[in-house]
């Protein structure tokens, strides 16, 4: 093949060199619009993993990087005064000058031919076969074909600026430091024997309140160094890019992410790789490393695929869901430096951990196996003082002291007879009290029989209800030191409807009952009963319904009562504006869209006695335009906890059918890391939650205090009994008729 590669970066020189490799006939050719040996930027990282991808694909590349790379284990963390360290990472770094150098002598080494200070197009080059658009950032050819390629940009929101120091540090060092206008983050790393990156950045509002839109390049190199005075022990910052003026030497990331890879200009394809296609934030240190993976994939597709087009296919189907996840990744990365303000209330171990967790990929035993002892000094300070892992640490809400962090969340059953709870209900609930969490939610309880989802819903509404409850709650207390709850709800407009198994969604073929919502509204168009607009009189009679409800719970004797305002149901539907149309009151505004289940929610506070936990589950995010966000739910949590509220369970989505979840481990999370830090309620995070490992990392980073774990203890009651088991936990209470099962799981365990 004739192949041109626009673009003389990582990816464009790699590629050219492994499909020589790969084929010595291939005649292919590196357009660059710089020197030769020009390059921008300091120093870049790859981790131990990448370098083993190197070696296997062009060993002699991957030895000359190797040797001259500045090799690290630690992870040094800067805040409020304390330096927190954690070891075992494995990383190394490589100027981005002399990486440029080697794959570029290497090209030359096997007949690559090299062009440079040349602005190529692929119309000078329409008799190739194959064009790679490797032309980084500001890809002239993605923008030129946007129309095959539909790119997503988005611009984000901190300033940064990269720079250089000859001071050596011998660990990755973040550095955070909080000034009058907000907080500064720097990231610095060694890459040669005598220079280090050193990255600043900031919000963009707050890089603005401090003066350095103003600023000269100078004056702007000065701010940071008197910022970071104590890392940088009297040594200067440098700039390479004396060319840009102050204001533009600070920059902002741009998040790109493209549908498609490949375009077809006529017969032949212009394929997008490196930052062209796709770009990973820094502070994950895969853009070079992303870049030099795609040339890796698009020559192994070439091996194995003669069909240009069906080895251009494999490379995309390959490429885009590996750089997506990494993509994710980067980007929690990304938000939690955008937004470290939010964890500045923690100490500094928590700070730090919540820091080396960010992009959820490493966990609480990926950090345990790269260093045991970090991590044992974390548990025992979390623990104040004992060997604890922390979703086995108490925590307590008002009066109630939880023994752990797990909660087995409510889950329909659908087994209820005219709202009565029964034997089923005892066993169900039973043994998941037995097995090791801290609490047990009862699944959505209606407050009247026209609230129920089904005809097969349990409910509050009936005195032979409290009684049947009650025998639970009676067993629950008697055989285990679980505490027991109930979430209480009314389906709204999603009720009359049929058991999960015979149609979820769908209407009763007969025997149904009228419905009400916010606004009229069918949830399944076409398909399910039609709601009608509230009055203020049923607003009244359904607000009352909840307080009977609560004293009901209460003489039941639940320890905790949830007040469900989430999925679609009942009070959900005044708070989400795709669902609320009202023009009284209770529409318009989110304070307006919240009035009517802050009143419910109040009156059931003022029924349910002071000294007892209540909870409000919200979707905090309906995944759909127009709708719910993030944003909205800390605005929402914030009015629950300034009604009395103790803790938010974040919950997401079903509130539209048009919903568009991105899913995912622990993908609902996020959600209760924003309420918790930014709102300061008590979160219970939800959602794809189902090994020990996502609860420690979880409550250990104060992502949230309690973690809900719904389908793994359908699957197994004694979930957490069993993942204490499987992470070498013993100090746990079993029941005293299971501890031969206690030891022997323990014993197949450690095997």
């Amino acid at each position: 093949m004739k192949i041109i590669c626009i673009g003389g970066g990582p990816a464009g020189l790699y590629f050219a060199l492994l499909m020589k490799k790969q084929n010595p006939s291939h005649q292919i050719m590196v357009v660059e619009r710089n020197r030769p040996y020009d390059t921008f930027g300091w120093g870049v990282v790859f981790s131990d993993q990448t370098l083993g991808n190197l070696m296997e694909a062009d060993a002699p590349t991957a030895q000359a990087i190797e040797a001259s790379f500045n090799h690290w284990d630690d992870i040094d963390v800067f805040f409020r005064g304390q330096k927190v360290t954690s070891g075992g990472h494995g990383f190394c770094g490589i100027g981005r000058k002399h990486l440029l150098n080697i794959l570029q002598h290497r090209c030359e080494e096997l007949g690559v031919q090299l062009v440079f200070e040349t602005e190529a197009t692929e119309e000078q080059h329409d008799d190739a076969d194959l064009v790679i658009a490797a032309d980084g950032l500001n890809s002239r050819l993605r923008t030129r074909y946007a129309d095959s390629y539909q790119p997503q940009i988005e611009q984000r929101h901190c300033r940064f600026v990269w720079l250089g120091t000859h001071k050596k540090f011998d660990a990755f060092t973040f550095a955070f430091k909080q000034t009058e206008h907000g907080w500064f983050q720097a990231h610095i790393y060694q890459y040669d024997a005598g220079t280090s990156t050193f990255i600043v950045e900031t919000p963009e509002h707050v890089w603005r309140a401090a003066g350095l839109e103003a600023m000269s390049q100078e004056e702007s190199i000065a701010f940071c160094e008197q910022l970071f005075a104590d890392q940088l022990d009297g040594h200067k910052l440098m700039s390479n890019a004396s060319h840009l003026r102050g204001a533009a030497m600070w920059i902002k990331f741009p998040r790109i992410v493209c549908e498609r890879w490949v375009h077809w200009n006529g017969a032949v394809p212009v394929v997008l790789m490196g930052d062209a296609a796709h770009t990973a934030h820094y502070s994950i240190g895969s853009g070079t490393k992303l870049a030099l993976e795609d040339a890796i994939e698009l020559a192994r597709c070439f091996a194995r695929e003669p069909d240009l087009a069906a080895a251009l296919d494999g490379y995309q189907a390959a490429r885009s869901v590996e750089v997506l996840k990494l993509q994710n990744a980067a980007r929690n990365s990304m938000e939690w430096f955008e937004n470290v303000e939010r964890y500045t209330a923690m100490e500094a171990p928590q700070f730090a951990y919540s820091m080396l967790t960010r992009s959820q990929r490493l966990s609480h035993e990926n950090l345990r196996l790269r260093d045991p002892g970090y991590v044992a000094d974390y548990e025992r300070w979390f623990a104040g003082g004992a060997s604890t892992p922390p979703m086995f640490t108490p925590y307590t809400v008002r009066g109630l002291t939880l023994k752990n962090r797990i909660v087995v969340s409510p889950m329909a059953q659908y087994s209820a007879v005219d709202g009565t709870v029964g034997d089923y209900h005892l066993a169900h609930l039973g043994a998941r009290a037995l097995g090791g969490a801290a609490l047990v939610l009862a699944e959505m309880t209606c407050v009247s029989a026209d609230a129920r989802i089904t005809p097969f819903c349990p409910g509050l509404y009936a005195p032979e209800h409290t009684v049947a409850w009650k025998r639970i709650v009676d067993f629950v207390h008697q055989h285990s030191d679980a505490a027991i709850g109930v979430q209480l709800g009314h389906a709204g407009a999603k009720g009359s409807t049929r058991a999960m198994w015979d149609g979820i969604d769908q209407p009763l073929d007969s025997g149904n009952w009228p419905l009400i919502s916010a606004s009229a509204q069918q949830y399944l168009a076409g398909v399910s009963q039609s709601a009608h607009p509230m009055t203020a009189a049923e607003m009244a009679r359904v607000q009352a319904d909840f307080v009977h409800a609560t004293l009901a719970a209460n003489d039941a004797g639940f320890d905790w009562l949830e007040l469900h305002c989430a999925h679609g149901y009942l009070l959900s539907s005044f708070i989400s504006p795709l669902t609320n149309q009202r023009g009284d009151e209770y529409g318009g505004s989110l304070e307006n869209r919240c009035r009517y289940p802050l009143r419910v929610f109040a009156a059931m506070r003022a029924a349910w006695p002071s000294h007892k936990p209540m909870s409000v589950r919200i979707s905090a995010h309906d995944w759909v335009e127009g709708g719910i966000t993030p944003d909205d739910a800390v605005r929402i949590a914030r009015l629950f906890k300034a009604a009395g509220a103790d803790m938010i369970d974040c919950s997401s989505g079903q509130v539209s059918k048009q919903e568009k979840p991105v899913y995912g481990r622990m993908f609902q999370t996020p959600f209760a890391d924003r309420v918790r830090n930014e709102a300061g309620i008590g979160a219970i995070a939800v959602g794809s939650i189902y090994e020990a490992d996502h609860a420690n990392s979880i409550i250990a980073a104060g992502r949230a205090d309690l973690c809900a774990v719904g389908r793994p203890h359908l699957a197994n009651p004694a979930w957490t009994l069993t993942e204490a088991a499987r992470i070498g936990y013993k100090a746990i209470a079993w029941p005293r008729q299971y501890l031969a099962g206690k030891q022997q799981l323990e014993r197949n365990h450690g095997r």
